[in-house]
């Protein structure tokens, strides 16, 4: 079993508690306790005080389940499993569904987790290329081509981090049809899902071999808490919760009862992320329209973009550079395997980031980019 470094993940833990300008992050700017009781008009600290800091409810509390479950049209509490965030909920995905001599298919450029994980436990992988002149979209017949005999799974993060790219109904019911006979598994990382106008179905809602996994960590302002799930079927579920009891065991009583608060009050949360996520993408469309040096496929669900610059420098140099000179924070491209691209986030005070973007520009005048 060989390991690959995550370089997204290991690129964070280096670089961004050393900024000024913080234009990558994918969590919508963090709430403390303080802030949650007054956005919510709730008091929760007596609660807390007063709250054994214990195990509580192994498979999480029917409360957190049951608020899980309404972001989703079918099912029951028992088709959620409760995860340390979305990152360990794909992982006990792929660990309980696959095995080696399996293959899965996934996209290119996205999160590295979903072909190297598979790759560490043996299984053989294929990418489909999104298209950035297609606004990062992929002909869904390019995945169907690549299924073969021994394909168990297919792969996908909507919105994707890094380009935005969601999957709507039409796309993702002609590739359940060519997965349902296979009984092939869609695995849909959804934790972007949530801030369009309209919120796209759920790959759980629509396929019985579909599976869904998020969190709070992006869109609701509170990763600390480590709250993500599982949304499948009951088996998929059952075996799930077995191999949690090898890794993670419980998420423990205090994340249990602020992650229902949190979703109780998910409207409320919701919209204060969305005004956010929205005025960050109203001022760089803004800003795009006068920077003729950058240019970005602004997506309209989701807290990231791809931004891609039209000067010649590798991203890696480009990002250490910015963040040694300016201050400004961006993740390379070349953590997704593709140049000439930052990752850009939405998600944190408008004010810096375009304050930050204004920086960028003076930084390529200087430069003479």
């Amino acid at each position: 079993m060989k390991l690959k470094c995550f370089l997204v993940e290991q690129w964070m833990t280096d670089h961004e508690n050393d900024c000024r300008y913080n234009l990558t992050d994918t969590c919508v700017e963090p709430l403390s306790i303080s802030q949650l009781e007054q956005l919510t008009d709730c008091s929760l600290m007596d609660t807390i005080a007063s709250m054994p800091l214990d195990y509580g409810p192994i498979v999480g509390s029917d409360d957190l389940r049951q608020s899980i479950l309404s972001l989703y049209t079918t099912g029951d509490i028992d088709n959620i499993a409760i995860t340390q965030g979305t990152n360990n909920a794909n992982e006990l995905v792929m660990m309980t569904l696959l095995k080696a001599g399996d293959h899965i298919i996934s996209m290119t450029p996205t999160y590295q987790q979903f072909y190297e994980l598979p790759a560490m436990l043996g299984c053989s992988y294929d990418l489909v290329s999104l298209d950035e002149e297609n606004g990062w979209k992929a002909d869904v017949e390019s995945f169907i081509a690549l299924i073969n005999n021994q394909t168990k799974m297919i792969i996908l993060n909507s919105p994707n981090n890094p380009t935005g790219t969601s999957f709507d109904d039409e796309w993702l019911k002609t590739l359940i049809d060519a997965c349902r006979e296979r009984q092939i598994y869609i695995l849909i990382d959804e934790i972007y899902r949530g801030l369009a106008d309209k919120t796209p179905s759920s790959i759980a809602d629509l396929y019985e071999y579909g599976i869904a996994t998020a969190s709070l960590s992006k869109l609701y302002s509170v990763a600390g808490l480590r709250i993500g799930w599982i949304k499948a079927s009951h088996q998929v579920i059952d075996n799930i919760n077995q191999m949690r009891n090898y890794t993670i065991i419980s998420t423990g009583l205090l994340s249990d009862f602020l992650g229902t608060h949190v979703l109780k009050n998910k409207e409320l949360i919701l919209a204060r992320s969305r005004a956010i996520v929205n005025q960050n993408k109203d001022n760089l469309k803004a800003y795009l329209t006068h920077e003729k040096r950058l240019s970005c496929v602004i997506p309209e669900d989701g807290t990231v973009g791809f931004l891609h610059y039209h000067f010649d420098m590798d991203s890696t140099t480009l990002a250490e550079t910015l963040q040694k000179e300016t201050g400004i924070f961006f993740v390379p491209g070349s953590c997704f395997d593709k140049e000439y691209h930052l990752r850009i986030g939405f998600t944190r005070d408008p004010e810096m980031t375009l304050a930050g973007l204004k920086r960028l520009s003076q930084w390529m005048d200087e430069h003479h980019y």
